[in-house]
């Protein structure tokens, strides 16, 4: 039973040491958005102890986010090369082929999250071995929630042209609005609304209260900090965040899943440069 997915995983990260130029250009654009918001971030991370780390812990949860989104497109690049036709006729189940495909884009998305940690370190960010743990356990957590919803998206857009449009319309307004690169706090009163409603919000805060090791503080000073959110008097503390995104991966799963099941993969659509 496991077999076909540890397969499924193993040749999935055997690409991607393979593809060293998709790696890089993953990474490249997280260090771009740390070079250019970190100048964002010392005239609007005023009142913040470390606004630099504030900004790395959110850079490397985006990280993780984007790269599990974007690595499910491997189904439908398996679908193109005529992959995934044989082993639709291997003696194995749908369910196996998707899930070693979640977790693999799950693991690859860690991978690049680690390296943006490394990065971090160099740059005065602080991490002992209790947080680190949690910080890892965190980012596998995100990954395998947003691989799966990557999956589903795959799954439904039927070209990958379409879901390479899909993936962007759904991921920059999220990260933008989730506090990641800019406070939420600095962010125009208009739009808390949509902070609240974007599940990335609560995903960055989670990340950031176990990074910057705020477990001591007061509730007040998390709210402050854009950790806890106070809504009308209704506080969302970084825990009942942690809940939310665990709800949230078990719905994806299994969102994702059900849909490769039923999925027609003959009818997906491959769009190529024309030479």
């Amino acid at each position: 039973m496991i077999r076909p997915i540890t397969a499924i995983l193993s040749r999935n990260l055997l690409k991607l040491r393979r593809d060293k130029m998709k790696l890089f250009m993953n990474l490249f654009m997280s260090g771009l958005f740390l070079f250019i918001f970190s100048f964002v971030m010392k005239s609007s991370g005023r009142g913040l102890d470390h606004p630099m780390n504030y900004l790395i812990s959110g850079i490397i949860i985006m990280t993780v986010f984007q790269s599990s989104l974007s690595n499910s497109m491997n189904i439908l690049e398996d679908i193109s090369s005529g992959f995934m036709k044989e082993i639709m006729v291997a003696p194995i189940n749908r369910w196996q082929i998707a899930i070693g495909h979640v977790l693999s884009a799950m693991v690859v998305s860690v991978i690049q999250g680690l390296i943006i940690v490394v990065i971090g370190l160099f740059m005065g960010l602080s991490i002992d071995f209790l947080h680190a743990t949690a910080m890892v356990a965190l980012m596998f957590l995100v990954g395998l929630t947003f691989s799966a919803l990557g999956l589903y998206l795959a799954t439904l857009t039927k070209e990958s042209s379409n879901f390479q449009l899909l993936i962007t319309i759904v991921s920059f307004p999220l990260t933008f609005l989730s506090g990641a690169y800019i406070p939420t706090m600095s962010l125009p009163g208009v739009l808390q609304p949509f902070i609240y409603l974007n599940p990335l919000t609560y995903t960055t805060a989670a990340f950031r209260f176990i990074t910057l090791h705020m477990e001591n503080l007061p509730v007040a000073d998390l709210v402050k900090a854009g950790v806890a959110f106070n809504i009308h008097g209704f506080i969302i503390t970084p825990i009942m965040s942690l809940l939310f995104i665990a709800i949230m991966c078990f719905c994806f799963f299994v969102l994702c899943v059900n849909r490769f099941n039923s999925a027609d993969f003959s009818r997906v659509k491959i769009f190529k440069h024309s030479h």
